[in-house]
């Protein structure tokens, strides 16, 4: 009987270790790991090797509280050695995988299950517009909160003199966020060649202390590099050049390829195009979700009827427009006329009630970029009213801060420094059938910082030609495939008949597509 109690003691000591365990495993399996993995920086889900850093995440964890914005230090050393710039921008070893058609499956001529394209060829011809060598590494940090597809991710671009501002972008909207950010870096060379004091090396430097400045980043911070040897600090010739205007002058400011990656590897359905110099003001995107859902809910048919100009449109057809690509939402932009007014965001208005502070139009003196907002308009219309308006007079130099969804245009990469580059992307937009839509009751303001005067009347002078050429290059396009199609008559092809007859070279080809398409039907 002693035997038996005693080993039906033990029995039961072994069963209560057993359901111990298995409690102390579940917890961590199940609650503790994704908890912890949540909490951790993106940089294990990052495919680039440039992640690998010698600093420890979890020794650094504990450090990434969200503190007042300052300058980032350089106390995070990073370990470079590993990541190789290749001399052959296309000799990627990471694939891409192609899976074969349904048609092909079902005729049983799929005897590979997929098809390997290197990934490298691929960015490289994505964006084939850039200036070369320009390399393209995405998700080189990724975010790990959870993406709403029916959200808006700021698409916007980072040079390494601006990180401190964009630190107060990331805390300010606590929203999905794509950048690309631009490194100057000397070609055909590795980090491993680079002295540590190199301006290349700095700047990823900086750019990991940045990272790792806020939880928020990890959360919400999808960042890009593009590597491009253009600037004078890529070639280390000049210390440690921080604070200079990245490009120099030099073909540098690729923005358009900057914006175009950002929105291509966006996670969501509609994307934001800001600069980073804006602060978010009003909760647009708080507004846009309760819209999309409240269109949903209607289930507002499809449908072609455009609205006038005089007519203040419908939450529920403009969502629709937005959804399928016609339609973009303009945030009214300003700017204090005091600029030492404009330095803290802190101290900016976060609703319409407020009093209004002394501000302007965004860059006023320059009407033509802005004014199709119609501000007297926008400040007839009383807060909380909910309002959105077409815009009733576009034309080609408008520049608005828009939301759109990712089926809109790119925008065309020829453009490189100051000048034409924005409005490039929304001239190609408004060709396409896209209309402006402005909500009334928010805004953004620009936060004061000096400007490169120099190098900005250079680069307008090249890009002023480059703009009235790619305007006729895109009224081209899109009259003759519109006349292919037989839509130039119809509300889609609006847009295109009424900009396309104010260029003088092209109004003659307009007149005569549209005679003939008349005479067809």
């Amino acid at each position: 009987m002693d035997v038996i109690k005693s080993l039906s003691r033990a029995a039961r000591l072994c069963l209560v270790g057993y359901v111990a365990l298995s409690v102390l495993f579940t917890t961590n399996y199940y609650l503790l790991s994704p908890l912890l993995a949540h909490s951790h920086s993106a940089l294990s889900f990052s495919a680039s090797p440039w992640s690998r850093f010698s600093t420890s995440i979890e020794a650094k964890k504990n450090e990434a509280v969200l503190k007042p914005s300052a300058e980032t230090s350089l106390s995070l050393p990073v370990d470079l050695s590993d990541a190789l710039w290749p001399e052959d921008i296309s000799a990627s070893e990471a694939p891409l995988f192609f899976p074969v058609s349904e048609l092909v499956h079902r005729l049983g001529m799929d005897h590979a299950t997929s098809t390997p394209v290197q990934e490298a060829t691929l960015l490289s011809k994505a964006f084939s517009g850039a200036l070369h060598p320009t390399r393209i590494i995405p998700f080189y940090y990724r975010s790990t909160g959870l993406v709403d597809p029916d959200d808006v991710t700021i698409t916007t671009l980072v040079t390494r003199n601006r990180f401190k501002v964009f630190r107060q972008l990331v805390e300010r909207y606590r929203g999905p966020i794509s950048v690309t950010v631009h490194i100057p870096f000397p070609s055909h060379a590795s980090l491993a060649s680079l002295a540590q004091t190199h301006p290349s090396v700095v700047a990823l430097q900086r750019l990991h202390a940045l990272y790792m400045s806020s939880p928020l980043f990890s959360t919400h911070v999808d960042v890009h590099l593009a590597l491009s040897p253009f600037a004078a600090s890529a070639r280390g010739d000049g210390g440690d050049t921080t604070d200079e205007d990245e490009g120099e002058g030099e073909g540098g400011r690729q923005f358009n390829v900057w914006r175009n990656v950002a929105k291509l590897f966006a996670r969501t359905e509609f994307v934001m195009m800001l600069d980073v110099d804006f602060a978010v003001c009003t909760d647009w995107r708080g507004a846009l979700r309760e819209a999309i859902d409240l269109a949903r809910s209607t289930n507002t048919p499809n449908g072609e009827q455009e609205q006038t100009s005089s007519t203040t449109s419908t939450s529920g057809d403009v969502m629709q427009r937005l959804r399928e690509g016609r339609a973009a939402l303009v945030v009214p932009a300003f700017e204090y006329t005091n600029l030492a007014d404009g330095v803290d965001q802190r101290t900016f208005p976060t609703d319409k009630k407020t009093d209004p502070p002394k501000v302007s139009a965004f860059h006023a003196m320059w009407a033509a970029g802005h004014n199709s907002t119609d501000y007297m308009r926008y400040f007839s219309i009383p807060p909380g009213s909910g309002e959105i308006y077409r815009v009733a007079e576009y034309q080609s130099a408008y520049e608005p801060y828009v939301i759109v969804s990712k089926r809109v245009s790119w925008c065309d990469e020829r453009f490189t420094g100051y000048g034409a580059n924005k409005a490039a992307c929304l001239f190609e937009m408004y060709l396409s059938g896209v209309s402006f839509y402005v909500m009334a009751d928010h805004f953004l303001i620009h936060q004061t910082h000096a400007y490169e005067e120099a190098a900005r009347r250079e680069e307008r002078k090249y890009n002023r030609k480059l703009y009235a050429d790619f305007k006729e290059e895109a009224c081209l396009r899109y009259l003759f495939r519109y006349a292919h199609e037989g839509v130039l008559h119809t509300t889609r092809g609006f847009n295109v008949q009424e900009e396309c007859k104010k260029l003088k070279g092209i109004a003659r080809i307009a007149t005569q597509l549209l005679e003939h398409e008349l005479k067809a039907k």
